[in-house]
C-alpha cells in the first residue's frame, strides 16, 4: 500500500447510542474462560451470563423491535460453565456451545419472545477434560474445531469420532482461529508459541514460532493476505498487537504496543474493509485500526472511550448492516448489565446512493462444500454476495412447515438407529433422535427439510440452508403462539424507579466512632419513624440514638449512649413502641431498653428488662408482626426461642437446626416462622403446633450467610445467599413445597457481604443491598415467570453500612415516593427517597399506592396469639384529601401533533422544492402581472422610420 494514499475508512467514526438504545436485562458473565462471551449472527446475539454457574446463555435480537425495545430471553445450555459459543456462518439460528462439563451441544434457537428449545439438536462428548473453544468451519458445513486445555480436534458432526486430533500443546491453549478459506488452523498458547496446523496433512504443527514475550493471555486471528494477527503482552507488560506472514513466521511483520494493563486484548477483524477492533476485557477503551498489506501495516482509525467496562465484544455479520447510513461495522459490547450496539460509520452523504467502494461483495450464507468434501482435500471459497439493497439476499422467515418429522421420536443420545424407513441399520448415534444421519440422508428428498439448498443466492435460516452432511441438523418443534407480553417482554411499572438522597438539611452529620464490623446476621443499624440506633466502636457495647426530627451536625463532644457492657450481636426497635429498643449481646442475654421522650439526654446503664435462657451467643432478634411484646431470637445453641416481654419469660423453644442460623422471618399473617441455616436448609415452623419444622427444603449452597423474607402475600420465600462459587444469588421458594427446591433464582454479583432484603407488600418491590456496598438492587417480584423483574439500581457515591426503611406514612406520595430509607454512611445518616417517575403528579397515583397496612400498630397481645388467636392489621389510604386519584382523572381529548415544516419538505421531490423556492423569490420581488417600466415609455411615430 502506498503510505501516502488516503484510506476511504480513515474517518470511520464509532456512534454509541443513548442508553435507551442499549439492550438491558443483561447479566454479563464474570467467569473466566478462554472463549468468547458474546457472539452475533445476522439475526441474534448470544451472550454468557452468571446464571446457574454460567451454564445459561442469554439471547436477544441484533436489531431492536419497531418500538425501539429489545427482548432478552435465556436458554439453559449446560450443567457447568459455558466456556465458548459460536453461530454457524450458514444459519443464523444454529448455535454451538462448549462447556466445562466436557460436552459440545448444538442448538436450534428461536427469536427472543418465542419458547426456546429445552434440548439440543446434537451433543458431542469426545473430548477429555474441560473444553475451551468451539469454532464452526468458515467454508464447509457440519465441521467444528474443538479445543480443550491442550488438544485441538476437528469434528464432522455426522460421525461418532473426531476426524483428526492435533498435536498436544505444551501448556494451556488460549486462542484458536480458522483461515478464511478453512485450509489452515492457527493457535496461541500459554507457552508463548504461535502454531499453524494443516489438519488434513498432519497432526503436528506445520509452523511453530515464539509469539509474545509476556506471560498473560494471548489471542490469534487470521486477517487478509495470508497474514496472522496476535494480541498479547510484551516483556514490559504492555498490551501488544503483532502482525505475521503465515508463509514466513520467523519474525513478525509489525508490532504495536498499547497501554500497560492486565486486560486481555480481544481482536475482531472484518476482511472486507480491513478494519480491526481491539478491546481489553475489563476496560472501557475500544480501538479501531486498519490492517494494510504494506507499511504502515497497522494504522489507527479511532479511539472510543465507552461508559462501561467490557466483558466481551462481537461483530455483527456484514449482511445485517445498514448501508444507507454508511455503516461499515457494528460492534456488540457486552458489559455487566447491558449490551451496547456501537455503529462504525463512514461520514458520507447517507441515504442517497449505495457507496459501492465501501461495500465490496461479502461472503454469503451458502456453504461451499460438505465436511466430507473438505476432508478429501477440496478447497472452495464461499460464494460472495452483494450488499446493494436491491441485490443483497433476504433471509427467509421460518416456514410454518418447519416441524420435526413425526416418525423421529426423541430418545436419549447414543441410541441405536431405528432406520428412517423401518430397516434398522444398527449404528450408534449421538443425535437426539432415533435415526442416524446416514438413514436421514437416504430417506431425504429434494423437498425434504433435510435436503441441500436449491439456491446459492438467497440463504435461508431454515435447515435447508445447509448442505451435505450438516443437513442432519433437524429443526426444533414448531413453537406455540406468542402472547402479547411474550412479544414485548415482561415489564415492571417500577422499572424506572429512581433513588435519590434528600437534601443535606435532613442529614445527621459528623458521626464519629461507628462500629463498622457488626456480625453478618445483624443489619448494622436500625431505625423507626422517629429515631435511629447506631452501634459505636467503644468498649462496653455502646449504642447511640439519634432523633430524625433533629438533623444537623453533631457536636464534637461525647454523646449520651446506651451501655450494654458486652459486645452487641443484634438489635431492633419494637414496631409498636418507638421508644423500646431490644439488644442481644454476646453473653446470651437480651436487654430491653426504653428511650425517654425527646431522645437520649444521658447515658443509660440499666435496661428495663433482661431476658435469660440462651446458653450461647445470640444471632438475631425479630419482633412478631401482629402480637405486641412477642419476640423471637436465634442463638449459637441452635435453638429459636420465643419470649413474652410482658412476663419476661421464654414461651416457646424451637429446635431442628444442625448449624448456624443465618436468618429468620415471620410470615405476613404471623402464623409461621421461616429460617435459613448454614446446613443448607430452609425451614418453616408453626410455633403453636410444633417445636419442630413443619416443612424443610434445600437452601443456598454457599455458607457465607443468607437472609430470608416473605413475598407475594406469603406465597413465596425469598432467600438472598450465595451459590457454590460464593457468588451472591437470590432464590425464590414456594411456601407450599419447600422440598422441591427453588422455583427461580437470579444472580447478583460477587461480593463478600450478604444482601439484606426489604420487601414492600404494597408494590411487591424488593430492595437489597449489603454492608459496604455502593449499589442498591431493586426488583419487582411476581408470583409467576419470570418471577424477578429487574428495575433500575441506585448507586451511592461511597460505601454504606446499609439501609433501614421507614413506615409508608413517611413517604411523599405527592412526589410518587414509594419507599423511604435511612442510609448510614461513614460519618452521616441520610434519608433516601425511592420515586417512580410519573407525568401527572397533580393526581394521586392510586395504582402504586393501594391501601397500606398499619403494621406499626399491634392487632393482638402475645398471650392472645399464644392461645391461638390471629390478628390482622387495619388498612388506611395514603391519598391526601386534596388529590384526585389518577384512575378518576378526566381523560384529555387527543391533541393533534403538528409536524415541523422540515418533515413536509423532506417528503417533496427536488423539483417541487425548486418550484416553491422560485415562487417565493418572485413573490418577494413583486407581482409578476405588474407592467414593466419600459412598457410606459413612448417611442417615435411610425412615419419617422420612413426614408
Amino acid at each position: 500500500m502506498n503510505r501516502f494514499k488516503t484510506s476511504k475508512y480513515k474517518n470511520t467514526t464509532p456512534k454509541v447510542p443513548k442508553k435507551d438504545g442499549w439492550i438491558a436485562s443483561v447479566r454479563g458473565s464474570s467467569f473466566s474462560s478462554q472463549g468468547d462471551r458474546i457472539k452475533s449472527s445476522g439475526s441474534l446475539v448470544a451472550f454468557s451470563t452468571d446464571q446457574a454457574g454460567g451454564g445459561v446463555l442469554g439471547l436477544s435480537s441484533v436489531n431492536a423491535a419497531p418500538d425501539g425495545k429489545w427482548t432478552v430471553t435465556h436458554i439453559s445450555c449446560h450443567a457447568d460453565l459455558v466456556t465458548d459459543l459460536d453461530f454457524s456462518p450458514f444459519d443464523d439460528y444454529l448455535l454451538a456451545t462448549c462447556s466445562a462439563d466436557e460436552t459440545v451441544k448444538l442448538w436450534r434457537v428461536c427469536d427472543p419472545g418465542q419458547e426456546q428449545p429445552g434440548n439440543p439438536e446434537l451433543t458431542l462428548s469426545g473430548a477429555d477434560g474441560r473444553l475451551e473453544r468451539v469454532l464452526f468451519h468458515p467454508a464447509a458445513s457440519g465441521l467444528l474445531a474443538l479445543a480443550s486445555a491442550r488438544a485441538v480436534q476437528v469434528w464432522d458432526v455426522s460421525r461418532d469420532a473426531a476426524l483428526t486430533v492435533l498435536e498436544q500443546h505444551e501448556d494451556q491453549l488460549q486462542g484458536l482461529s480458522w483461515k478464511e478459506d478453512g485450509s489452515l488452523l492457527a493457535s496461541s498458547c500459554k507457552d508463548k508459541k504461535l502454531r499453524v496446523f494443516d489438519p488434513r496433512a498432519q497432526s503436528s504443527a506445520v509452523q511453530c514460532v515464539q509469539g509474545h514475550q509476556g506471560n498473560r493471555d494471548s489471542r490469534v486471528l487470521w486477517v487478509k493476505d495470508d497474514n496472522l494477527l496476535t494480541t498479547g503482552f510484551n516483556q514490559m507488560r504492555q498490551q501488544e498487537v503483532r502482525l505475521w506472514d503465515s508463509r514466513k513466521l520467523s519474525s513478525s511483520l509489525s508490532s504495536l504496543s498499547l497501554a500497560t494493563s492486565n486486560a486481555t486484548l480481544i481482536p475482531l477483524f472484518d476482511p472486507d474493509s480491513g478494519l480491526l477492533i481491539v478491546s481489553g476485557n475489563g476496560e472501557s477503551v475500544i480501538d479501531c485500526f486498519e490492517v494494510n498489506s504494506g507499511e504502515p501495516f497497522l494504522s489507527q482509525v479511532s479511539h472510543c472511550l465507552t461508559d462501561l467496562s467490557t466483558r466481551g465484544v462481537a461483530l455483527v455479520p456484514k449482511l445485517a448492516l445498514d448501508v444507507s447510513c454508511c455503516e461499515v461495522l457494528r460492534l456488540m459490547q457486552l458489559t455487566d448489565n447491558f449490551i451496547v450496539p456501537i455503529s462504525y460509520q463512514v461520514p458520507r452523504k447517507a441515504g442517497q446512493d449505495f457507496h459501492a467502494d465501501l461495500y465490496p461483495d461479502t461472503v454469503g450464507q451458502t456453504p461451499a462444500m460438505t465436511a466430507e468434501d473438505w476432508w478429501k482435500g477440496d478447497n472452495k471459497q464461499v460464494e460472495r454476495v452483494s450488499l446493494h439493497p436491491s441485490k443483497r439476499p433476504k433471509p427467509a422467515a421460518p416456514s410454518a412447515q418447519e416441524t420435526k418429522p413425526k416418525d423421529l421420536p426423541r430418545v436419549k443420545s447414543k441410541e441405536v438407529c431405528g432406520g428412517a424407513r423401518g430397516d434398522k441399520c444398527g449404528r450408534q448415534t449421538r443425535w437426539s433422535y432415533s435415526v442416524c444421519l446416514c438413514c436421514c440422508q437416504e430417506a431425504s428428498t429434494s423437498s425434504s427439510p433435510l435436503s441441500s439448498p436449491s439456491s446459492s443466492v438467497a440463504p435461508s435460516r431454515s435447515p435447508s440452508s445447509t448442505s451435505g452432511l450438516s443437513s442432519g441438523f433437524l429443526p426444533s418443534p414448531s413453537q406455540s403462539s406468542r402472547a402479547i407480553h411474550s412479544m414485548l417482554g415482561p415489564s415492571s411499572k417500577f422499572r424506572h424507579i429512581q433513588g435519590a438522597v434528600l437534601h443535606r438539611d435532613a442529614h445527621i452529620s459528623n458521626l464519629r466512632g461507628l462500629h463498622l464490623t457488626t456480625p453478618g446476621e445483624c443489619d448494622g443499624f436500625c431505625a423507626n419513624g422517629r429515631r435511629v440506633a447506631v452501634p459505636l466502636a467503644i468498649a462496653g457495647g455502646q449504642i447511640a440514638v439519634f432523633e430524625l426530627s433533629q438533623p444537623g451536625k453533631l457536636p464534637d463532644t461525647a454523646l449520651p449512649t446506651i451501655q450494654n457492657s458486652v459486645n452487641v450481636a443484634d438489635f431492633c426497635w419494637d414496631p409498636f413502641d418507638t421508644h423500646k429498643l431490644v439488644v442481644a449481646g454476646d453473653d446470651a442475654k437480651i436487654r430491653v431498653w426504653r428511650i425517654p421522650k425527646g431522645g437520649l439526654t444521658e447515658t443509660l446503664t440499666e435496661p428495663e428488662l433482661v431476658l435469660r435462657g440462651h446458653t450461647e451467643k445470640i444471632y438475631s432478634v425479630k419482633f412478631h408482626p401482629h402480637a405486641s411484646g412477642l419476640l423471637a431470637s436465634s442463638s449459637y445453641d441452635l435453638s429459636v426461642r420465643l419470649w413474652s416481654l410482658e412476663t419476661g419469660e421464654e414461651v416457646k423453644r424451637l429446635s431442628g437446626h444442625q448449624d448456624q442460623i443465618f436468618g429468620m422471618a415471620w410470615s405476613p399473617d404471623g402464623k409461621l416462622l421461616a429460617t435459613v441455616c448454614k446446613d443448607g436448609k430452609v425451614r418453616l415452623y408453626d410455633p403453636r403446633r410444633s417445636t419442630l419444622p413443619v416443612q424443610e427444603g434445600p437452601g443456598p449452597e454457599g455458607q457465607r450467610g443468607a437472609r430470608v423474607v416473605w413475598v407475594c402475600d406469603g406465597k413465596y420465600l425469598l432467600v438472598s445467599g450465595f451459590d457454590s462459587r460464593s457468588e451472591r444469588q437470590l432464590y425464590l421458594f414456594s411456601t407450599e413445597s419447600l422440598a422441591s427446591g427453588s422455583v427461580a433464582s437470579a444472580p447478583a454479583d460477587v461480593s463478600p457481604s450478604t444482601l439484606i432484603p426489604f420487601y414492600d407488600p404494597d408494590t411487591s418491590v424488593l430492595i437489597l443491598t449489603g454492608k459496604g456496598d455502593t449499589r442498591v438492587y431493586i426488583y419487582e417480584i411476581v408470583p409467576e415467570a419470570p418471577y424477578f423483574m429487574e428495575c433500575s439500581s441506585f448507586h451511592s457515591s461511597e460505601p454504606h453500612k446499609g439501609l433501614c426503611f421507614l413506615p409508608k406514612t413517611e413517604c411523599d406520595v405527592c412526589d410518587v415516593e414509594v419507599a423511604r430509607a435511612i442510609r448510614l454512611g461513614k460519618t452521616t445518616i441520610e434519608p433516601v427517597a425511592f420515586r417512580v417517575p410519573r407525568v401527572k403528579k397533580e393526581f394521586f397515583q392510586d395504582d402504586v399506592f393501594p391501601e397500606t397496612a398499619v403494621w406499626w400498630e399491634a392487632s393482638l397481645t402475645a398471650a392472645a396469639w399464644l392461645s391461638g388467636s390471629n390478628g390482622q392489621h387495619r388498612k388506611i389510604s395514603l391519598r391526601p384529601k386534596d388529590m384526585t386519584p389518577v384512575s378518576e382523572a378526566p381523560k384529555e381529548a387527543p391533541v393533534r401533533k403538528y409536524l415541523p415544516s422540515s418533515v413536509y419538505l423532506e417528503e417533496k421531490t427536488d423539483e417541487q422544492k425548486k418550484e416553491e423556492l422560485l415562487s417565493a423569490m418572485v413573490a418577494k420581488l413583486g407581482n409578476r402581472e405588474d407592467p414593466l417600466p419600459q412598457e410606459s415609455y413612448e417611442g417615435v411615430d411610425e412615419d419617422e422610420w420612413d426614408d
